[in-house]
């Protein structure tokens, strides 16, 4: 059955790419505060990959971080386990952007049960079980509905030291940026939604957990991270930018890309959710000659459990630009190629 289903033909977008557009997800929670709270560490202020809440650790005199964030998506890829996994790493993945270490994820499922059989939906928990063991996170229950589309992702709790937080709003000038996973998920991903080829390279990225690039950037002593997902690696850069109070340079020919991406765009696969993460970041470019429009819908592309962007240097993982001072009525990017 699992492959005779394509389950990407069940959802109008797929992965990340099916967030809600930056700009009006941004209007919508500007006046939503909660109560505030002095153990508040992280909310919604600089739009952080996880809350942070300080807790006391009794009879210990420290404190911690309690980390919690929720993410779930229809599917990008046709096989239900892999699906699954993917979902499962990009739900830990918000954890481990903010420094922290996932230690409890619970289910969340929407399932078209009219139409999709139990057993692709057993493969999809299947993946996300996988991905939380190779975390070392358990993950116990959940939530499940029935639903028009299949929907499936994950909350994930986390435990991190409040003092060594890794934040939007820590960027500063003169270090470097790195990137820990190459880009173009997206596009790939569209391409075999539009023509059921599978993408081995695609798949392996999306799957691969985010946890050492965390551990090696907290003993780097790194202070700013995010992880590129569904805004894709400008969008995340601008929102780190400005959270900051500074600009970047970026060095299009340091980003590392997949194989086939750059094909797919020629082919026209380009995600919606791509062209739209570039109309909202546009007019925070400076381009520089040289670089092209396929660069920039690359470069804007809709990610699905993408690496971590790390304002600082990691072993393994290429520099691509750094961080400069904010110039007032200037670009917070700027691109050369």
């Amino acid at each position: 059955m699992r492959d005779r289903v394509r389950l990407t033909q069940y959802a109008a977008g797929g992965g990340c790419a099916c967030k809600l557009p930056a700009g009006q997800l941004e209007d919508l929670v500007r006046d939503l505060r909660g109560l505030d709270h002095p153990d508040l560490l992280v909310g919604l202020d600089d739009g952080d990959d996880a809350c942070a809440v300080r807790i006391d650790t009794r009879g210990t005199g420290t404190a911690t971080a309690i980390l919690s964030t929720a993410d779930f998506f229809t599917p990008m890829i046709d096989d239900p386990y892999a699906w699954g996994r993917i979902a499962g790493a990009n739900a830990l993945s918000d954890v481990y952007a903010m420094g922290g270490r996932p230690i409890a994820a619970i289910n969340l499922v929407g399932w078209p049960v009219a139409e999709l059989p139990d057993e692709l939906l057993r493969e999809v928990l299947r993946g996300g079980l996988d991905a939380t063991r190779d975390a070392g996170c358990p993950l116990a229950g959940g939530h499940s509905i029935t639903a028009p589309e299949p929907l499936y992702g994950m909350a994930v709790t986390g435990l991190a030291d409040p003092d060594r937080l890794l934040r939007n709003d820590a960027a500063r000038p003169g270090l470097p940026l790195t990137l820990t996973k190459p880009l173009g998920v997206g596009l790939l991903n569209n391409r075999h939604k539009a023509t059921g080829e599978v993408f081995e390279q695609a798949v392996a990225s999306m799957t691969a957990l985010n946890a050492r690039a965390a551990e090696a950037a907290l003993a780097a002593g790194v202070r700013a991270c995010t992880d590129v997902t569904g805004f894709g690696l400008l969008g995340h850069l601008f929102k780190m930018m400005r959270a900051s109070g500074t600009a970047a340079v970026l060095e299009v020919g340091a980003v590392p890309v997949l194989d086939g991406a750059r094909q797919a765009y020629r082919d026209g696969f380009v995600p919606g959710g791509s062209r739209r993460n570039l109309d909202w970041v546009r007019p925070q470019l400076a381009a520089g000659p040289g670089v092209t429009e396929e660069d920039l819908l690359v470069l804007a592309d809709a990610q699905t459990s993408g690496g971590l962007l790390i304002v600082g240097e990691i072993p393994g993982s290429p520099v691509i630009g750094h961080v400069v001072p904010a110039e007032p009525g200037a670009p917070r990017l700027t691109l050369h190629r």
